[in-house]
């Protein structure tokens, strides 16, 4: 049994190997690129219901002729959908920033408060230094 484990290997040809390799390859840029597919079909917010069903009907139950014909029909407005979900959301991650800045809720802020307050006369040393500790706690 051991011996033919290893006349197995040793007549498995090298280029049988690399063309195993290339189908593997394939398979998986195929369901990669099928999963794109699949990907912007749902989150194509002008495509209606029954659109994203036909599609999805289209590109499952006849895979390469549907996923051939998804890229000629809409291929094109893929990357445009893309490139428009990736500036929203870029647009939110940088309101976000400004807004997050720009509210001066941070630690230093507050510290410098409490010492202008304490400089004024406004609160003693002691509710400074309890102050203090709270907003170093945070």
């Amino acid at each position: 049994m051991k011996d033919s484990m290893v006349t197995l290997a040793v007549d498995y040809p090298l280029l049988n190997m690399f063309w195993t390799m290339l189908m593997i390859f394939l398979w998986v840029l195929w369901f990669m690129l099928l999963f794109r597919i699949i990907g912007d079909i749902f989150s194509d917010d002008e495509l209606g219901g029954w659109g994203k069903a036909g599609w999805t009907a289209f590109v499952i139950l006849l895979p390469f002729l549907g996923v051939f014909v998804y890229l000629i029909a809409r291929g094109r407005s893929m990357g445009e959908r893309e490139l428009k979900r990736v500036r929203k959301n870029e647009e939110q991650f940088r309101s976000y920033v400004r807004e997050t800045a720009s509210t001066g809720g941070g630690q230093a802020d507050e510290l410098a408060r409490l010492a202008e307050l304490k400089d004024r006369g406004a609160i003693t040393e002691a509710e400074f230094a309890q102050a203090k500790a709270k907003v170093l706690a945070t």
